[in-house]
């Protein structure tokens, strides 16, 4: 089962964020605090969405999607960036990862929005896999770049 995710969910959802973290190698770079994603998902100004997967026979929160919108100034209209997907791997293989992307897929449907949108580390060939059988194809061409830190900082205080 996909819901939308609930304020009781945030530690659910914390926790979450910091085991695909250590998944991918890099467990020193996740430091957001519960508060933070509070804020950002139930906040006065909400920045971002999520949506949790439960197990149907315990009611557990085996996954979730964190994502917010963009867009494209090319097609006039909103997209999806999909910022998390992330299934516990003891529950992987149950239809809760094609379940996510599924439910968001239908929002980008229902509402008119035109892309739905992520980033794959290059060495996740199963994950990769698992996308490309849904019919995503990867952007060939970009390259993603991040101003952080020290960069981010210097740059914004010239």
């Amino acid at each position: 089962m996909i819901r939308t995710a609930a304020p009781d969910d945030v530690p659910v959802i914390h926790a979450l964020v910091r085991d695909l973290a250590e998944f991918e190698k890099a467990p020193h770079e996740a430091n957001a605090t519960e508060e933070q994603l509070r804020e950002a998902l139930f906040g006065e100004r909400p920045a971002a969405y999520a949506h949790v997967a439960v197990s149907d026979g315990d009611g557990e929160v085996v996954g979730f999607a964190l994502w917010f919108l963009n867009f494209s100034t090319w097609r006039g209209v909103h997209g999806i960036y999909l910022e998390d997907l992330y299934v516990r791997p003891e529950r992987r293989g149950g239809g809760h990862g094609k379940a996510l992307l599924t439910e968001l897929a239908r929002i980008c449907a229902e509402r008119g929005y035109e892309r739905l949108e992520w980033s794959v580390l290059d060495w996740n060939a199963p994950s990769i896999a698992f996308y490309e059988s849904l019919g995503a194809r990867p952007q060939d061409g970009w390259t993603v770049y991040r101003l952080t830190d020290g960069a981010l900082a210097e740059l914004g205080g010239s």
